[in-house]
């Protein structure tokens, strides 16, 4: 049995640094806390090589004694905390005391500081843990950083870490969420030698979230402000038509830290209830504050998590006052309620008249006053006017039966109100698999004529011609037997589904022979026909070069990260260039695709590729997006052929399941249905 000893100093510095410093961002992070706990007005931020190479903070703040220079160095030191009672209120970014001692157990580091009133600064190196003695130096006030060289005695760690625009980016995003956490602190970060963000500092956060999140994302923003209690929300979320194809820009700080928390990402979403498209996430920059001794900081070691002591009261607040901003700004969409029907404007009284039910019953047998003369010039002798055409009732009148179209998509319209008619069902059984919706009908009825008095008749012109329409053949009584030489007689199969309409412009209902009801999911059903046509396309899809060139802003991190699959997104039909600073310049889409979804499925792409383990993972995920944003979507209107393309597929067993697992047809039997309407 091996023997229990105690570590060393050294491995038990490293063993923590494993759990601090996870990359160069957990460096800048560490750093940039302890120089706003300083009370620094102005931070500059420097990093060579996506912090590997070098990580330079310059702050104003207080600065460090120069007998404590050392001492900050040792693990658990720290001028936050007192007594055991302190970890109950914290209110400081920084408090753990391990933050310097587990960055120079794996790094090379210099610090250079000066207190206001010292007449010199003092100077500091360290390597692996290990300090030198302090030394005086000239420096301005506050403390300068220098870490280089990170994880150079832990190869270990150092083979973990990604490209150096990986690892920019992630640095970028950390300075993003500081600068929105503090807007009265000026930030200002450098990326080998070039600035990439710069903040006011004037306290105002709708400038520190124009300078970090860019003017579009600034303008789409809607201020929020409420309080519950002790709980006071606010900040900026997007208006419910601005929604993004993903959470990350969905922002949260909690008493000025920048936390990650899925209850307050469910009480945002859950206040654009009913307002905000499917698929699509809002954005946000909210900050919660409530007292210290209602959350706690310390159950994480980066401290990106909280745990709150109320977390209903903190889950009401930040929904009601989402909820509340959004109504008061008239978030929710509200159809304008139609005019009453004696208000309707009817300029020609001679025409047909909108009226309701009982006003026909009020009117129907009264004719309609004519309209009163128009003041113009009188008309010259002999000229005839025409009477207004008064309303009759219609006594009699045969029942307009509907007509069955030989075409789904003539492209011809006889008339602007002739809509497509569904086959009769009867007619179904009897026509031919292949010829679906194609066969012709039995009875083509006339629509019956208005009676108008003989008087009125006298006056009226002669009727214009109406084009000529070929009469319609009718159907088949019954199947007709096809003999094939040699062969023995084959009746041709009858068509199992009947499409009976469409409903919501998203399910397609059919029916069958056995008395059973089909609902079809037509996007779901189209975004699978697309799947299985991607995945089993030896070609590159086509790809269409748009006419001006589309800046999509998805964040540095998502920016950082389609950049690095170029080649990637390439194979799909995307031709994309770095637009700088988070930016990407998109110039070609895939054909399949409309230009007006081209942010959103990137966006999604980004998703996808941080979640994708190898690259055949990120290619199917990239095959779902494209799939999806490619098919038709719920709520448009499709043209009849289109749905019976779709009715087909599924009618064959072609297409079951869309490409996320979703069923793409329900079956309802007809003892369910008429068990809920209590007939079984």
């Amino acid at each position: 049995m091996p023997h229990i000893q105690q570590l060393s100093s050294h491995v038990a510095d490293l063993i923590a640094a494993g759990e601090v410093v996870e990359r160069p961002a957990s460096v800048v992070k560490e750093l940039v806390e302890n120089a706003i706990d300083a009370g620094a007005s102005a931070i500059v931020v420097e990093i060579q090589r996506g912090g590997m190479g070098l990580i330079r903070v310059t702050d104003n703040g207080c600065g460090i004694a120069p007998e404590e220079l050392p001492t900050a160095f040792l693990r658990h030191a720290t001028s936050k905390l007192r007594t055991a009672e302190d970890l109950a209120r914290i209110g400081t970014l920084g408090f753990r005391g391990e933050a310097l001692a587990a960055i120079s157990a794996v790094s090379r580091v210099d610090v250079l500081t000066r207190r206001p009133g010292d007449t010199t600064g003092s100077a500091i190196h360290g390597e692996g843990g290990h300090m030198e003695p302090v030394r005086e130096e000239g420096a301005p006030e506050g403390t300068t950083i220098r870490v280089s060289d990170l994880f150079y005695n832990t190869p270990a760690r150092l083979k973990f870490m990604k490209k150096d625009s990986a690892e920019t980016a992630a640095v970028a995003g950390l300075m993003q969420h500081l600068a929105l956490s503090h807007p009265d602190v000026s930030f200002k970060f450098i990326k080998d030698g070039q600035e990439s963000l710069h903040t006011p500092g004037d306290g105002k956060l709708e400038s520190a979230v124009y300078a970090a999140l860019g003017r579009e994302f600034a303008k789409t923003l809607v201020p929020v402000q409420g309080r519950g209690g002790d709980i006071e929300v606010r900040g900026f979320v997007t208006a419910p038509v601005n929604g993004r194809g993903s959470r990350s820009m969905q922002v949260f700080f909690v008493n000025g830290r920048f936390i990650k928390s899925q209850l307050l990402t469910a009480a945002l979403e859950e206040g654009y209830r009913n307002q905000l498209l499917k698929g699509r996430f809002p954005g946000c920059v909210l900050e919660v504050l409530l007292p210290v001794t209602a959350v706690d900081v310390n159950v994480h070691p980066a401290k990106t998590q909280v745990k709150f002591a109320k977390e209903h009261d903190v889950f009401d607040a930040v929904f009601h006052t989402v909820m509340d901003a959004l109504d008061a700004r008239g978030g929710a969409v509200t159809k304008p309620a139609p005019p009453p029907v004696r208000e309707t404007q009817n300029p020609r009284q001679d025409f047909f008249q909108s009226m309701d039910a009982k006003t026909y019953r009020e009117q129907g047998h009264k004719p309609i006053a004519p309209a009163p003369e128009p003041a113009v010039s009188p008309r010259p002798s002999g000229e005839k006017v025409r009477p207004a055409f008064s309303a009759q009732p219609v006594k009699g009148a045969e029942p307009v039966r509907p007509t069955w179209n030989t075409e789904w998509n003539t492209g011809a319209r006889v008339a602007d109100s002739v809509q497509p008619i569904w086959p009769p069902r009867d007619a179904v059984k009897a026509a031919p698999a292949s010829a679906l919706g194609k066969a012709p009908a039995s009875v083509t009825a006339k629509p019956a004529e208005p009676v108008v008095p003989v008087s009125e008749k006298a006056a009226e012109p002669a009727p214009t011609p109406k084009p000529f329409v070929p009469a319609i053949p009718a159907a088949p009584a019954q199947q007709t037997a096809i003999e094939l030489p040699g062969q023995e007689t084959v009746l041709p199969e009858a068509a199992p589904w009947r499409i009976a309409g469409e409903v919501l412009n998203t399910y397609i209902i059919c029916e069958d022979d056995a008395e059973t009801l089909w609902l079809i999911d037509k996007h779901a059903a189209h975004e699978r026909m697309n799947f299985d046509r991607l995945m089993t396309s030896k070609e590159p899809p086509m790809r269409q070069t748009l006419l001006q060139p589309i800046a999509v802003e998805p964040g540095k991190e998502d920016a950082a990260l389609l950049l690095d699959n170029l080649e990637l997104l390439e194979q799909f039909g995307f031709g994309c260039e770095d637009f700088g600073d988070g930016a990407i310049l998109v110039r070609e889409v895939p054909a399949d695709l409309d230009a007006a979804d081209t942010a959103a499925t990137l966006e999604e792409f980004a998703q996808n590729l941080r979640s994708g383990r190898n690259l055949d993972e990120k290619r199917e995920a990239l095959l779902h997006t494209m799939a999806c944003k490619a098919a038709i979507k719920g709520g448009w209107t499709s043209d009849p052929a289109e749905l019976k393309v779709l009715v087909e597929k599924v009618q064959s067993g072609e297409v079951r399941y869309c490409p996320h697992g979703r069923p793409v047809v329900v079956k309802v039997s007809k003892y369910e249905l008429e068990k809920l309407f209590k007939r079984a």
